[in-house]
């Protein structure tokens, strides 16, 4: 029995190597624990944002992200998914995202996208958030947020 041991495979000038569809090419991950406090319906950067640049134009990207909110009673927040100045996703109205009744809360949301944005640029995603009823809420305050993207071949 013989053994191929690599430590990496190149593919020759002028020619790329092709992943299976499916195939994760590459992780990019960014968190924040700075609270960002809100009163506003107007949607707000929570300052969760992370940058990939797709290998391939036929990529896909799998957008992963977790917000920590607090609010107090009768209380909630829409949210609001970004792809450089795109909007992917809203929740259908300002309290659909997290709501809470009675008393303060704290909660953790997520969002899953899996987008096509056909490019190789340098590509920026960032969560928004707005306040129900202009009541005040926090995104990140007292836990850490986090958005991960993950590059999956087409």
């Amino acid at each position: 029995m013989s053994t191929l041991e690599v430590k990496a495979i190149q593919a020759p000038t002028g020619f790329d190597l092709q992943m299976p569809a499916g195939a994760i090419l590459q992780v990019v991950n960014a968190n924040t624990s700075n609270s960002v406090v809100l009163s506003s319906t107007t949607y707000t950067d929570t300052g969760l944002t992370a940058t990939i640049t797709p290998k391939f134009a036929s990529s896909k990207i799998l957008v992963m992200a977790t917000v920590a909110i607090n609010h107090g009673n009768d209380e909630g927040c829409g949210i609001k998914l970004i792809r450089n100045s795109t909007t992917l996703y809203t929740s259908d109205n300002p309290y659909t995202y997290i709501y809470a009744v009675g008393g303060d809360s704290y909660n953790r949301g997520s969002i899953y996208e899996l987008d096509s944005p056909s490019t190789t640029s340098s590509t920026t995603y960032k969560i928004q958030f707005s306040a129900y009823d202009n009541k005040q809420i926090k995104a990140n305050h007292g836990a850490r947020s986090e958005i991960v993207l993950m590059e999956v071949a087409g």
